[in-house]
């Protein structure tokens, strides 16, 4: 069966048929979905049953992958493949982890719009989630994934709006965006391991050459100017990304695979019934450098 792609969204966002991820995939294969991500920006497979091993090693067709912050923490760990992100509200031993537990409080922050990682001086490119568990619909929602499309809200700007951003620097930070929802709670020397990075307000897709705005709940202030000032600006500009026009909303059913550019988009995950498990699985890829040394 060929590779087809159907939109699912006007700017972002296709969903993908004719494959099995579990199986050899091949490099025209490989070329296909890279050109269905430089364009869509989020791609969708259905229907796909991979261990942790596949995952891994189908992301790494893709780039070197990155061993995130949960991964690097002290204490025994539910998945054993470092390179497989937990993205889950599941304890060491599968047990739904209760609302005080400090893992669970530092992963809401994942309700806010975000870039994956963009406190780190070098970012990440890909990222991919694997839907093990997923909730029933509630009241409390049904714990789908929204993204953003940063090249749609870029070229929706007044032509000297862009000229005023393009060529600033914001300050990401980890511990600005979890400071956010009120959680502090990190281990002894967590906040020396990461000091925040410099980042460039406006990216330039080295794939696609389209200029994106490089946007997350990590980005604290604009470099140079007077805090309030720039936190104000980003606050603008955050509002204008996430307008719902540019918005894809997620609805996940078990064997879901979602691959997204991580350069161009932001996401958020939204509220679910935490009575019930909710277990994706995630393998990001890393970047090649700064952003600051990419070409405006």
């Amino acid at each position: 069966m060929p590779l087809e792609t159907r939109p699912l969204h006007p700017f972002i966002g296709c969903e993908m048929t004719g494959i099995d991820l579990s199986q050899t995939v091949n490099s025209a294969a490989v070329d296909a979905i890279w050109a269905a991500i430089d364009r869509h920006a989020v791609v969708v497979f259905h229907d796909q049953r991979l261990t942790d091993a596949q995952l891994r090693d189908f992301a790494a067709l893709f780039g070197p992958l990155e061993i995130g912050r949960g991964a690097l923490q002290a204490g025994r760990r539910r998945l054993a493949i470092p390179q497989i992100g937990d993205i889950s509200n599941l304890d060491e031993d599968n047990h739904i982890r209760s609302r005080d537990d400090r893992r669970r409080l530092d992963s809401l922050g994942n309700r806010l719009w975000h870039t994956d990682a963009s406190y780190m001086p070098t970012p990440v490119v890909l990222g991919m989630l694997h839907a093990v568990k997923v909730p029933p619909a509630s009241a409390f929602g049904g714990g789908e994934t929204e993204f953003a499309d940063m090249r749609a809200a870029y070229d929706a700007l007044p032509d000297a709006t862009k000229a005023d951003i393009d060529a600033l620097i914001a300050e990401h930070d980890i511990f600005w965006s979890r400071g956010q929802i009120g959680f502090t709670q990190f281990p002894l020397g967590e906040r020396e391991k990461y000091p925040p990075s410099p980042q460039r307000l406006v990216r330039r897709h080295p794939r696609s050459g389209r200029k994106t705005l490089y946007l997350s709940a990590h980005a604290s202030h604009i470099i140079g100017w007077p805090i309030a000032d720039g936190r104000l600006l980003l606050f603008d500009l955050n509002a204008h990304a996430t307008r719902p026009e540019f918005v894809y909303s997620h609805q996940w059913r078990v064997g879901d695979l979602v691959i997204w550019d991580n350069r161009c988009t932001m996401h958020r995950g939204r509220p679910h019934d935490e009575s019930q498990p909710r277990d994706l699985r995630r393998a990001t890829t890393l970047d090649e450098g700064s952003t600051l040394q990419e070409a405006a």
